[in-house]
C-alpha cells in the first residue's frame, strides 16, 4: 500500500515560510518541529515568493489569474459553440433564399 500524502493548509504554510524568513530558528530545526522535510519548507518559500497571493490554492479554490483564466475558457467555449451555430443557421438560410 502507498503512503498517505499530507496536506497543509495554505495558512501553515504561510506561518511556515514567516517563521524560516525570521531566522530564529534554523531550517532543520522548524522541519522537525512542524513534522515536515526541510524540502516541505523550501519548496513553499519558492512557490511564495513566486507567486505572492496566489500561492497554495489548494484544489478547486482557484485564486487570482487561475480562476480568471478557467472563467475565460469556459465563456471562449460558449462563445464558440454560439458561433458555430449562427454558421449553419446562415448556410441553412442562404440555401432557402436560393
Amino acid at each position: 500500500m502507498g503512503r498517505k500524502r499530507n496536506k497543509y493548509p495554505r495558512e501553515f504554510k504561510i506561518e511556515a515560510v514567516k517563521k524560516l524568513e525570521s531566522g530564529e530558528i534554523t531550517q532543520a530545526e522548524l522541519a522537525r518541529r512542524l513534522g515536515v522535510t526541510p524540502t516541505h519548507l523550501l519548496d513553499w518559500k519558492r512557490e511564495l515568493a513566486r507567486k505572492k497571493e496566489d500561492a497554495f490554492p489548494g484544489h478547486g479554490n482557484q485564486r487570482g489569474s487561475a480562476a480568471e483564466l478557467a472563467r475565460l475558457k469556459r465563456e471562449l467555449e460558449q462563445v464558440k459553440e454560439e458561433r458555430d451555430i449562427l454558421k449553419k443557421a446562415m448556410a441553412f438560410f442562404a440555401r432557402e433564399s436560393k
